[in-house]
């Protein structure tokens, strides 16, 4: 018998095994389907942790070559999109592949980024301007009196706002924000999310994992959920209104494959008056 439950043994998805999109080794975590991004909107996703987001962010971005659930012998780019054959999918990987697309990531973990990188945030900022846009997104994400801080000496709230800064300032043609609200006050969330949307271009993909919601949906035209068993297998749901997609993630059922994926919906109650309460 094995101690402490160190051992767990989980049913997975059979209906779901044609769709799988990714799987790291055997018996490690497994991805289904993937989020489809669309040029000229923001694309947010909301999940628990463990459930797949960070990992979809670097396939979608051309950083991981998705290996289709085959870890032992993975498929050539021909077949990955003969995969995806008939969804946008195919046309967006096409795109990465042919015309080059640069993919920028904000990371989720800010709190790493000073052991990576050293020197002050002007010296860095100088380094990415390639819009000529610095200053003006400065102003709106409140650097411009940290400028001639070093990265070291940072808060966990500057870094998230600097590591923001530095995806605004270049010419990307996939802007993707990973929790771009952690660590930020109520001001600060809403004006990285309004930073975030002026990206907005026709040509351009914005993908944005959150999990605040409000601030989802601010920043959000349309929203994938990502349900499944955190670090044993995620699924991602087709593309919802923001408000359909919300309330999914809230209820905890997807109507459109009639999957309960939470035994409760999460409820916020609000009482109208000081009597009601009583």
């Amino acid at each position: 018998k094995c101690p402490f439950e160190a051992i767990s043994i989980i049913n997975l998805p059979s209906n779901l095994e044609k769709e799988t999109t990714h799987r790291y080794s055997k018996n490690s975590f497994k991805l289904h389907r993937l989020p489809i991004p669309r040029p000229g909107e923001v694309l947010g996703l909301v999940g628990t942790n463990g459930i797949g987001k960070s990992t979809a962010l670097k396939i979608l971005a051309g950083k991981q070559k998705p290996n289709l659930g085959r870890f032992t012998d993975p498929p050539d780019w021909t077949e990955i999109l003969s995969h995806f054959r008939g969804s946008e999918l195919q046309n967006y990987f096409t795109k990465i592949l042919e015309d080059d697309l640069k993919a920028l990531i904000k990371p989720q973990y800010v709190d790493q980024i000073p052991k990576a990188v050293k020197g002050t945030v002007q010296q860095l900022l100088d380094k990415k301007d390639e819009c000529n846009k610095q200053q003006e997104i400065c102003e709106m994400l409140d650097l411009t009196h940290i400028r001639d801080r070093g990265i070291e000496a940072l808060s966990g709230g500057e870094l998230q706002r600097f590591a923001c800064a530095m995806v605004c300032i270049q010419d990307g043609d996939i802007f993707m924000f990973d929790e771009p609200s952690s660590y930020l006050d109520v001001k600060q969330r809403l004006n990285a999310a309004v930073t975030i949307r002026s990206l907005i271009h026709p040509d351009k993909f914005i993908i944005v994992v959150e999990h605040d919601l409000s601030v989802l949906d601010y920043l959000s035209d349309f929203i994938c959920c990502l349900y499944g068993v955190p670090g044993a297998y995620g699924v991602v749901t087709m593309p919802f209104s923001v408000r359909e997609g919300i309330n999914i993630f809230l209820d905890g059922f997807v109507p459109t494959e009639n999957l309960r994926f939470r035994e409760e919906s999460l409820v916020f109650k609000v009482a109208e008056s000081a009597t009601e309460e009583e």
